[in-house]
């Protein structure tokens, strides 16, 4: 591939990632209630999923710096949607689990957020779908990867 060729495929990949990324976090955003940012109600989610974690963890996720990620808790925890919980064998370590009003805000954003993506991805064929996603799951890998 010559760097015309590749140039009008980045080109090609900025418009749609841009187009994409801003319309459905903008369409989520409205979605996700409980007065969450973006951010915090991707921090829940990911807490739903994997359980109790650290804020280290999370800015080793998230590809941001640990102050990042403490300022994100820390408002997660006075809205009262997190706890931070010492680990039992080394009093130094804190977890980080979502409470019982926590685990329903960000299940009710989801399922709102579910509905949202779902109305985009209806209006293609399963196989559109089917290659959509395995490809973005590659570039995703090679990404997390390299």
């Amino acid at each position: 591939m010559d760097k015309r060729e590749l140039q009008d495929l980045i080109d090609r990949f900025d418009e749609f990632a841009f187009t994409v990324a801003r319309k459905i976090v903008a369409v989520t955003k409205e979605q996700i209630g409980g007065g969450l940012t973006s951010d915090q109600h991707l921090t829940m989610r990911y807490i739903k999923k994997y359980g109790p974690c650290t804020s280290s963890q999370l800015a080793d996720v998230f590809y941001v710096n640990k102050s990042a990620i403490t300022a994100i808790i820390n408002r997660l925890s006075d809205k009262g949607y997190i706890e931070r919980v010492p680990d039992t064998r080394d009093r130094r370590v804190i977890h980080l689990q979502l409470t019982d009003r926590g685990r329903e805000v960000v299940t009710e954003g989801e399922e709102r957020v579910r509905k949202i993506v779902g109305l985009y991805l209806s209006r293609l064929e399963e196989n559109e779908i089917a290659t959509f996603l395995r490809t973005f799951e590659k570039l995703a890998n090679i990404v997390k990867h390299s």
